[in-house]
């Protein structure tokens, strides 16, 4: 602001203009209370407050309010132009500035020197950043299931853990991914997601495509469930070999995750006879675990053999 002093009994009182207020900034804050990005979706424009004016007799303008976006914890943001990664939010608090507010201008008592001692002119304030980004929600997961439709991942993962994803007798049930919680003991436990069925030609979109693979890039460990499927001409060994292929187009350092080979709904006569096949169709040191989620077989080794697996990993601390 420009302004004088004019005030009885104080001569030539001098400019008196105060500055502008910062204008405030626009920050994403990554928080574990949510878990979607849904929100976005209705609505598509926020804007932080604007800095106040300046005032007469040396009074700056109030700053400009924060404007804190929650997102959950694996959001990452991109510029919507270039492509570009901006931010990676994959701990719970985490914050990153998005567009930093406009500077304040000075008022004219800021220009005030003994050679000039009555500026009549003020700096005007500079206007905030404005950006277009694009949010992606990438899951954050110890264990990811990695299976056919239909190969009982969410009967599993219900089994195992406290969640209720969708289950049923036909292919595609899981639309989105599921996490469930797996307690070792007191001081330890996993997250596991249950991933929509991956088919041969995921990773040039065939099916869900990338929506289901690109949840599995944050994973430390793959669980390859495979069984006997009602399909003619398919078999544990082929599926496997497909799921891995998939991963290896998508992208070639999935491939060099650790993981294990579940042979599921071994409570079927004809799926626990693929076992010893499947065993010799595998490295020598990958476990490979059959199990039944009906029955129950097999799946306290399952979560023994997966959390020793994280063990070496050094998700507890290693060994």
């Amino acid at each position: 602001m420009v302004s004088f002093r004019r005030e009885k009994f104080v001569p030539r009182g001098g400019p008196s203009g105060g500055s502008g207020g910062r204008g405030g900034d626009v920050v994403l804050l990554a928080d574990t209370g949510l878990s979607t990005l849904l929100d976005f979706r209705y609505r598509r424009k926020y804007a932080a407050k604007n800095g106040r004016p300046g005032g007469s007799n040396d009074c700056t303008g109030a700053d400009g309010e924060t404007l804190v976006i929650r997102v959950p914890v694996g959001t990452q943001a991109y510029d919507d132009e270039t492509g570009r990664l901006i931010a990676d939010l994959v701990e719970d608090g985490q914050e990153h500035v998005l567009a930093e507010g406009g500077i304040g201008g000075r008022g004219n008592s800021s220009f005030a020197t003994p050679s000039r001692r009555t500026p009549e002119y003020a700096q005007p304030g500079r206007p905030g950043e404005e950006v277009e980004v694009r949010l992606e929600l990438k899951l954050l997961a110890d264990v990811g299931l990695v299976g056919f439709p239909n190969a009982g991942k969410s009967t599993l993962i219900s089994r195992i853990s406290r969640a209720q994803p969708k289950v049923a007798d036909y292919p595609f049930t899981t639309i989105t991914p599921n996490l469930g919680v797996v307690r070792v003991d007191v001081d330890r436990s996993y997250v596991v997601a249950d991933m929509p069925g991956l088919i041969e030609g995921a990773a040039d979109g065939v099916g869900l495509g990338h929506q289901f693979l690109k949840h599995i890039e944050r994973t430390a460990l793959f669980l390859f469930l495979v069984t006997q499927d009602m399909e003619p001409g398919r078999d544990p060994i082929q599926d496997l070999e497909t799921l891995q292929r998939e991963l290896r187009l998508y992208d070639d350092q999935l491939t060099r995750r650790d993981y294990i080979v579940v042979l599921s709904q071994c409570d079927r006569p004809d799926v626990h006879e693929q076992l010893d096949d499947l065993r010799a169709a595998v490295p020598d040191e990958i476990e490979v675990v059959a199990i039944s989620s009906v029955t129950g077989m097999g799946l306290d080794r399952l979560q023994q053999v997966v959390a020793n697996a994280l063990l070496d990993a050094g998700k507890w601390g290693g060994r």
